[in-house]
């Protein structure tokens, strides 16, 4: 199966994009031979025999329901084809569909076989060939091919999402040798990451497909060969996966105590409080924490205070995610980096941490922020040495001192940045008049930063303040999903939010983030429009780096070169997962170090189930007999489970919105996605 990331995309592209195939970065050119997994330098953990990662239990039972709000950010779909430009896809399609191979995820980026029993790569790189397992199989029985191989690699290049079709663009074609043997042919000289890019591709049914519009949005569930299976939704409300009893990968050393639960259920709300009261009443089983205020003021409702509900922090050692307040170039205001640079001085985080967040976060300074991508201080020697070797023009600052936000007195309007800030708006033809900021035409500094959702305002409406002090007229523009979404496909906006999730080993995925190429590219990443042969050229080197310290150094060197271009105002991070669940859950001793781990490694614990609603049995029973007509636990027996796993009208039961209604109120429609859910 195309492997579950803890980043989502744009929908379900996040999850099934850069979450699968572009997590697996690289494969060096070695003596060709079938090997039984690929690594981007060659090492691999686990042996040709190995019985199943270290971070499972071979023996977890299977199971009962895990239902959640996915870590996407998603608030609603209205489709089941992830893989395309159009629509709002569900998130958990990716468990429906399998790869040629799949992620290790307590290796920076090795990858075992799945549907491919080995994989060979070529001495000069430039094919590799996989050996598919004759027992590979569709959910309706049929047997998976090579040619289903062939299909899903021509289709997704000619009607997939573009940002497919950038990241496949290096890979001339893919041919079926015979029924278990297919070979991907390459073209140019980065195709270092190709091998497992390929490898990690999710495979569709030619078959299926033969009377289908692939292109098409639909709420037809597609047929699959993963562990999972849609079993029923509600559209933009939830969606349920049922496990396939009889999926054929299943005794696999890669599956051995992964996909313990026998469904899976995601829940959308358009709300964040909305959501939370929801999960207060038991109305769904998990969620993680994405705000700070809501970690450090709302967990302490009874079931927590009970032990019912249990909170963890679980560490994260993937890069941070690059979360900011995207500037786009594209517009002529924003061009000048004198003009982005000032934008970014006056953005106080250490009020902002303080006062908002309690403290929870640290500023965030790179774009491979907790990791050793991450450029620090002058640069190296070889970090220079390889600006310099540059074709294109590198900004002298890149070469000097890391650009770094500037700490802040943390009164909220630091008066010193902001004379910093207005010389560097004058040096760049804008001035003041009658307090209003104007270029040389008369014409005003207009900036409006697009949002979605209710809750960030209090973040961005100090930032506008600060900016109206320096004569902008900035001011927040709140849109619907469908139409925040369209207008990010477009670039129509000044100023968005954004995070990108990085990966261990990064690769094409840059060129979507940072390429020019993708600059225009309708539906692209490149929010900002970076447009900078030197970051070109610096991915380029990163994607070809034939050793991971290669790959270090020129990370460094473009982290230098995009930061010194001031193309966000960058945000903040954690280097962990705020997390919370009903006690009815069991997992392994041992968490991946790479991802969460969650649903494809714990399982549902009857007993800690039996033991919670015992519980909350008691707990009714008091409530009763005291006569309080508070709120009161839904969890009461198994009905009150079973109810609290079917969503009614609202999102969640009736009797769960009263409840939440006393508790806090529901608010207005909101939110959309994010590639990775973004903090606070």
């Amino acid at each position: 199966m195309a492997a579950a990331a803890g980043v989502t995309f744009r929908g379900g592209i996040a999850a099934c994009v850069f979450g699968a195939a572009l997590a697996f970065a690289a494969v060096a050119a070695e003596a060709s031979e079938p090997k039984h997994g690929l690594s981007a330098f060659g090492d691999l953990k686990y042996p040709a025999e190995f019985q199943h990662f270290d971070y499972v239990d071979p023996d977890a039972p299977k199971g009962g329901r895990f239902s959640l709000i996915g870590w996407g950010g998603v608030t609603t779909f209205n489709s089941l084809n992830p893989y395309i430009l159009k629509g709002d896809a569900a998130q958990g399609m990716d468990m429906l569909f399998d790869s040629l191979m799949t992620r290790a995820q307590d290796e920076p980026d090795a990858v075992y076989g799945l549907v491919a029993e080995s994989g060979e790569v070529a001495d000069d790189g430039m094919s590799v060939t996989f050996k598919l397992r004759p027992e590979a199989r569709f959910h309706d029985g049929s047997k998976l091919t090579a040619e289903d191989v062939v299909f899903s690699l021509d289709v997704l290049k000619e009607k997939g999402h573009p940002l497919y079709q950038q990241m496949l663009r290096d890979v001339e074609g893919a041919e079926a040798i015979d029924e278990e043997t297919v070979r991907y042919q390459f073209k140019g000289n980065q195709t270092r990451d190709l091998p497992l890019t390929v490898a990690a591709l999710p495979i569709f049914s030619k078959a299926y497909y033969a009377d289908k519009e692939f292109a098409e949005t639909t709420l037809e569930a597609p047929m699959g060969s993963g562990p999972y299976k849609v079993k029923d939704l509600r559209q933009g409300r939830n969606i349920t996966y049922e496990r396939d009893p009889d999926y054929w990968a299943k005794d696999l050393p890669v599956n051995r105590g992964r996909w313990n639960f026998d469904e899976i259920r995601f829940e959308y709300f358009r709300d964040r409080t909305a959501a939370m009261e929801a999960f207060k009443a038991g109305a769904y089983d998990f969620r993680e924490e994405f705000t700070s205020k809501v970690w450090a003021t709302e967990y302490d409702f009874p079931a927590i205070q009970s032990g019912r509900v249990k909170k963890a922090t679980l560490p994260d050692e993937t890069p941070s995610g690059t979360q900011g307040w995207f500037l786009n170039t594209r517009r002529d205001a924003l061009k000048d980096p004198k003009v982005r640079e000032a934008l970014g001085l006056v953005f106080d985080f250490e009020w902002t941490n303080r006062n908002l967040f309690y403290g929870l976060y640290d500023r965030t300074q790179s774009y491979f922020e907790n990791s050793a991508m991450r450029a620090e201080g002058e640069p190296t020697e070889k970090e220079l040495e390889l600006l310099d070797s540059l074709s294109a023009d590198v900004p002298e600052a890149a070469k000097g001192e890391a650009y770094t936000p500037p700490v802040t007195d943390g009164t909220g309007h630091d008066r010193d940045l902001l004379k910093k800030a207005d010389a560097l708006l004058r040096e760049a033809g804008w001035t003041v008049k009658n307090g209003v900021r104007v270029n040389e035409e008369g014409e005003p500094l207009t900036l409006e930063f697009l949002n979605f959702e209710p809750a960030f305002e209090r973040v961005t409406a100090p930032y506008l303040r600060n900016l109206k002090r320096l004569g902008i007229q900035a001011r927040m523009r709140m849109v619907d999903p469908s139409q925040y979404q369209a207008r990010l496909k477009g670039f129509d906006f000044d100023v968005t939010t954004q995070r990108y999730g990085m990966e261990l080993t990064p690769g094409p995925e840059l060129r979507s983030y940072f390429g020019s190429d993708a600059a225009n590219l309708q539906g692209s990443l490149n929010l900002a429009g970076i447009a900078d042969p030197a970051a070109d050229e610096l991915i380029s080197h990163i994607i070809e780096a034939e050793s991971r310290g290669e790959l270090v150094t020129a990370a460094r060197a473009l982290d230098r070169v995009l930061r010194a271009g001031h193309y966000w105002v960058p945000h903040w991070y954690k280097g962990t997962h705020t997390v919370a669940y009903w006690d009815k859950f069991s997992q392994p001793e041992q968490k991946p170090r790479f991802d969460r781990g969650i649903l494809d490694t714990w399982w549902y614990d009857e007993t800690k189930a039996d033991r919670l609603a015992k519980s909350s049995a008691a707990d009714s029973r008091l409530a009763a007999n005291a006569k309080d007509d508070g709120p009161r636990d839904p969890l009461q027996g198994d009905e009150s489970v079973q109810q609290a796993e079917t969503p009614k009208e609202d999102g969640f039961p009736i009797g769960y919105l009263i409840g939440a209604l006393v508790f806090a109120g529901l608010l207005a429609l909101v939110v959309v996605r994010f590639r990775k859910r973004r903090l606070d």
